[in-house]
């Protein structure tokens, strides 16, 4: 099999598709690009990833981008390592739905304290999104509090790479302004990924 690579950036949610792939045990190696340069705006890499974000994988079919996506694509690629739902289709739509959530919503909210140009030109409209963004953090964890973490893991008993995604959101909390003490389900489940050699080995 072709090795799988990975394209990351520190800090990004491209730690939870690392942690996906050593979980499966993947053959595969990791490009780590320098944001504070700008080098997810280079040609070369805007060859593998037109949007200049991170993650990609380039697989031996093709580049896949998106986090769910990947996650999926992992999970599905190496069903050996059990981390998906597969074959129950409740369970892994449930899956798919925190994945969806987390990006279009946590992210999203997550991104505002920092990418304000994004969405504003004004500096202060970009000083209100920092102001409301924590509120909003806070808004998001309470629902993957209430709803969502549903055991030890995110679907229960069973581990899947819904667990590396979470962990990987959660991470931001601190320098978001946010204490994860407020949300004790989601703070127990971190301290659980810290005591897997896959998280420990993708955080070194």
């Amino acid at each position: 099999m072709k090795p799988i690579t990975l394209y990351s950036a520190k800090g990004t949610c491209a730690l939870a598709v690392q942690i996906a792939l050593l979980e499966a045990g993947a053959p595969h190696s990791v490009v780590s690009l320098d944001f504070a340069n700008q080098q997810q705006r280079s040609p070369e890499y805007l060859a593998v990833n037109p949007k200049g974000r991170v993650p990609a994988l380039v697989t031996e079919h093709g580049i896949l981008t998106e986090t769910p996506a990947l996650l999926l694509y992992v999970a599905q690629r190496f069903p050996e390592a059990r981390l998906a739902p597969l074959n129950d289709p409740f369970a892994l739509a449930r899956m798919q739905e925190l994945h969806s959530y987390l990006a279009s919503t946590v992210h999203v909210s997550h991104a505002h304290g920092r990418r304000g140009a994004r969405w504003a030109e004004e500096a202060s409209s970009h000083a209100d999104m920092q102001r409301k963004m924590p509120q909003n953090m806070i808004d998001g964890f309470n629902v993957i509090e209430q709803h969502y973490l549903q055991g030890p893991w995110v679907l229960g008993e069973a581990y899947s790479v819904a667990d590396a995604y979470l962990f990987t959101v959660a991470s931001w909390l601190k320098s978001d302004g946010v204490d994860i003490a407020l949300f004790p389900k989601v703070a127990a489940h971190t301290q659980r990924m810290l005591q897997r050699p896959a998280v420990q080995k993708a955080l070194a």
